[in-house]
């Protein structure tokens, strides 16, 4: 049942790196066809009598099948996050108030339903109130359903809170398997963007010192492998591609939460995907899938990096450029990315998503500000402005 726990444990044992490396704090990861089933027997044993179940709309239907009368073994209410104008569903001050609002003083224990929105705000607002929470995706969408951090938009800005991770993660197979397609996508989009992470994480390792851990560095690299090695099961929703998929975007938040910052998963491909959502965020436009968004993002870092880049590393006499471009070379042709977000039924240029180009240069410019981390776009732009 804790397969995921023990894959954890083992490479936190082995690794002999100097970083402090962070024991898992999950209880529980259930990745299977019983997850609801799973979800009650953790419940009783953990004795709550009161659940705050925190949904919307799309995960309303997931939420009355948790809460049905054969398997009930608590008292359930829901906090129900209503959308805004654009039809959107935010992590912002108003869905925080009210599941606030919705916190009886006898509530135990929070239970986020839903992708990555709900779980930002039912880390933030349980943190807050000091009381737990249990994962429960519906759609294998994003990575960080097991972090800390809580992205938050703020008066139009969104900033990351260091919270806390759900003391257990149950995810139903049946129910991952019937998420819309383009969530699919995007939980796959996600996980490409590492191909470019993990090759900023280790340029930002050898030219600015920044911490490294080979170990964590495996960690991602073996669930990306396992996605990309599966790729037609992920497309056709067969519940194996699904696991996998699910599998893997759960490993990616371990191996974030063991080395305790975002570095392994989250490069300048992220950055972009920042940029364009503040900016989404200002005009008040409908907001795209952050793992859409990402898989994006990384096709169009591939190019940079597989063509600029390589043409400025010899115009600096202090760059070692067999170093560099053996790191560019790890990653796959940006051509390649996009077949492979093309194939499991997602978008994969910025014109689909409704990117302008003038924003699409705009970011390539300024979103490496979003982070001070030495990636490979920090590089390219210090270069570029001085050429």
């Amino acid at each position: 049942m804790n397969v995921l726990k023990d894959w954890y444990e083992s490479h936190r044992s082995s690794c002999d790196c100097s970083n402090n490396h962070y024991p898992l704090t999950m209880e529980e990861v259930v990745i299977g066809q019983d997850g609801i089933t799973q979800l009650h027997r953790f419940l009783r044993e953990k004795g709550y009598d009161h659940v705050l179940l925190v949904c919307d709309d799309h995960t309303l239907s997931m939420v009355n099948l948790i809460t049905c009368e054969e398997l009930k073994s608590c008292r359930f209410t829901k906090s129900f996050l209503m959308p805004d104008d654009q039809g959107d569903v935010l992590a912002d001050e108003k869905a925080l108030v009210r599941v606030l609002i919705d916190t009886s003083s006898d509530v135990d224990v929070m239970i986020a339903v839903g992708s990555g929105t709900i779980h930002d705000v039912t880390r933030f607002a349980s943190y807050k109130m000091g009381l737990p929470f249990i994962s429960f995706p519906t759609a294998p969408s994003v990575d960080g359903f097991n972090s800390m951090g809580a992205p938050i938009v703020v008066n139009k800005k969104k900033i990351t809170f260091q919270t806390h991770a759900p003391i257990a993660l149950f995810a139903d197979l049946t129910i991952l398997c019937e998420a819309p397609q383009e969530m699919v996508a995007a939980g796959f989009g996600d996980m490409l963007g590492k191909y470019t992470s993990l090759v900023d994480w280790a340029f930002g390792h050898t030219s600015a010192n920044e911490p490294f851990c080979p170990t964590v560095a495996k960690m991602t690299r073996e669930a990306l492998s396992a996605c990309v090695a599966n790729s037609d099961l992920i497309k056709d929703k067969d519940k194996e591609g699904i696991r996998v998929l699910m599998t893997a975007l759960i490993q990616s938040g371990m191996a974030m939460a063991m080395f305790g910052q975002s570095h392994p998963a989250s490069g300048a491909e992220h950055h972009l995907s920042h940029f364009w959502e503040m900016t989404f965020i200002e005009e008040e436009r409908k907001q795209l899938l952050h793992g859409a968004k990402v898989g994006v993002a990384a096709g169009i870092i591939a190019d940079l990096y597989h063509n600029d880049v390589t043409h400025l590393l010899k115009q600096d006499p202090n760059s070692d450029d067999a170093l560099v471009k053996g790191l560019i070379d790890m990653i796959p042709s940006g051509e390649k990315l996009r077949r492979l977000i093309y194939q499991v039924g997602g978008k994969a240029t910025p014109n689909e998503l409704g990117i302008a180009d003038h924003l699409l240069q705009e970011s390539l410019q300024k979103a490496h500000h979003i982070r001070d981390r030495a990636t490979l776009l920090r590089y390219r732009n210090s270069l570029t402005l001085t050429s």
